[in-house]
C-alpha cells in the first residue's frame, strides 16, 4: 500500500460502523453510562443484562476516543511484574489480579459468541523478553513468580526465542499460553449495536455539562440543555477521569503505533503471539486480523495532543529502530501509523468502585496495558455494586488506595 495515515488504523480499516442521534429530550433511567468507548460498551452490556434501564452517552461520536487508538492486545500480564505487586499489595491482591486478566480474555471470546462478534477474536500466545542482559534476572524472578501463581508459563532462551521467533539480540523471555487480540473497536460497536435491540439507548454528540448528586438519584444536564435522571451513573471516560477527579491518581502518557503489511518469510509464528519486551517504555507487536504487523510503543508523558502528534515521525523511527534491533534485515513499510493517550497508575491497577465526591456513582477506569481485560473485571464488579454486593478486588481497585 502506498497510503500512510496519521488517523487511527482501527478507524480506516472500519469506517463508520454506526451512528447513533444526540439527545434531544429529558430522559430518565435506572444507570446512565457516560463514555460511549470499550469500556462503556462492556458495562452497557452488563447493565442490559442485568435488566436494568440504561442510557449511553459520549460526547464524541461513538468509540472515536481512546478505543479508535488501542492496539486491542489482550494479555492477563499487568504492566507491573507479578513479583513486584505483591510486594506493593501482597501476595492475594496481586495474584488475583493476574488472575482476573486471565480470566478477563476468557470472557471476551464467549461474549464474542454470544454477541456473534465478526470483529476477528483470536486466541494467541504471549512472548515477554528481555533487551538487555541485566533485565533476563528479573524477568526469570518473574517467570518463577508467575510459575508458583499457576500460570501456564516456559521459560525460552536466547536461541529458543531466535529458533521460535527468529527475534536475535534477546536474552531470554517468557511465553505465556494465554492471551489474544481482537478489533477492539469493532467489537465495542458490535456489543453496543446487540444491546441497542434489548432496550439500551445510545445518544452521541452530547456531553455532560453538570451533575446535581440528589439523595435517591443524579440529574445530569447535558450541553444543549436536557436533563437525565439516573439513580445510579457510571464514569468510563478513561483519562478524562483526570479533569473530573482533584487527585492526583493517574499520570497522562502518549503512545505510538505503526501499521505494515507482514513479510511472512521474515517472521515466525507472529499470527499467533503477543510479543513484548523489557525496555521502558516498551515495544510490543501483534498481527491483526487481515493480517497486517501491528508495532507500537515509544511512551512519553502527554502534554496535549498538538505536541503529541507532532512527534510521530520521530516515535515512528524510535520504534522501527527498536524492532530492526530483533529483525535486522526486515523492512517495515509503514502504511499507518498513529499516537494515543492513556492514564499509568502507580500500581499498574485500574480505579474501579465509588468515589467520595460523586454520590450515587461508580468509576470503571480500565488504565496501562490491560485497559480492555481491566474493563471486563469492571463488568463484573459493577453488577455487584449495583446489588449492593462486594467484590473481592475493591480493595486494591479503590481510590485513596
Amino acid at each position: 500500500m502506498d497510503l500512510k495515515s496519521n488517523e487511527p488504523f482501527w478507524l480506516l480499516k472500519n469506517g463508520l460502523l454506526s451512528s447513533y442521534p444526540s439527545l434531544k429530550s429529558d430522559e430518565e433511567c435506572d444507570v446512565l453510562i457516560i463514555g460511549g468507548g470499550i469500556t462503556g460498551s462492556l458495562i452497557a452490556h452488563q447493565m442490559i443484562k442485568d435488566g436494568y434501564q440504561t442510557i449511553l452517552i459520549d460526547k464524541r461520536e461513538i468509540c472515536n476516543g481512546s478505543t479508535s487508538a488501542t492496539t486491542s492486545m489482550l494479555q492477563y500480564e499487568i504492566d507491573t511484574p507479578l513479583y513486584e505487586l505483591i510486594e506493593m499489595i501482597g501476595e492475594k491482591g496481586a495474584v488475583e489480579s493476574y488472575k482476573a486478566c486471565s480470566k478477563s480474555i476468557d470472557d471476551i471470546e464467549k461474549l464474542t459468541k454470544e454477541i456473534k462478534a465478526r470483529s476477528g477474536f483470536k486466541r494467541k500466545q504471549s512472548l515477554y523478553f528481555a533487551s538487555k542482559k541485566k533485565d533476563a534476572i528479573w524477568l526469570e524472578k518473574e517467570y518463577i513468580a508467575r510459575k508458583k501463581a499457576g500460570f501456564d508459563v516456559t521459560w525460552l532462551g536466547a536461541e529458543d526465542i531466535e529458533e521460535r521467533f527468529g527475534f536475535q539480540n534477546t536474552y531470554g523471555g517468557i511465553l505465556s499460553k494465554q492471551g489474544a487480540s481482537i478489533d477492539a473497536f469493532k467489537f465495542a460497536h458490535e456489543l453496543l449495536r446487540f444491546n441497542l435491540n434489548k432496550g439500551l439507548k445510545i445518544f452521541d454528540k452530547t456531553e455532560m455539562k453538570s451533575v446535581k448528586y440528589l439523595r435517591d438519584h443524579n440529574l445530569v444536564l447535558t450541553t444543549d440543555g436536557f436533563n437525565i435522571k439516573a439513580k445510579k451513573v457510571i464514569y468510563c471516560v478513561g483519562y478524562e477521569s483526570k479533569i473530573m477527579i482533584k487527585e492526583d491518581f493517574v499520570d497522562l502518557k502518549s503512545t505510538y503505533a505503526a501499521v505494515s503489511e507482514i513479510d511472512k518469510n521474515k517472521f515466525k509464528n507472529i499470527e499467533h503471539t503477543l510479543v513484548w519486551n523489557t525496555d521502558h517504555p516498551y515495544i510490543y507487536m501483534r498481527s491483526t486480523d487481515d493480517e497486517r504487523l501491528l508495532i507500537g510503543g515509544g511512551d512519553e508523558d502527554f502534554s496535549d495532543p498538538e505536541k503529541r502528534d507532532s512527534l510521530l515521525n520521530k516515535k515512528e523511527k524510535e520504534i522501527l529502530k527498536s524492532l530492526k534491533r530483533i529483525q535486522p534485515d526486515y523492512h517495515f513499510y509503514t502504511d499507518f501509523v498513529w499516537a494515543g493517550t492513556f492514564g499509568e497508575t502507580k500500581d499498574g491497577l485500574p480505579y474501579i468502585g465509588t468515589h467520595e465526591n460523586f454520590k450515587n456513582s461508580y468509576f470503571v477506569l480500565g488504565f496501562g496495558g490491560n485497559g480492555i481485560t481491566f474493563s471486563v473485571t469492571g463488568m463484573e464488579m459493577a453488577s455487584a455494586f449495583m446489588k449492593n454486593k462486594k467484590h473481592q478486588l475493591s480493595e486494591y481497585f479503590k481510590f485513596g488506595r
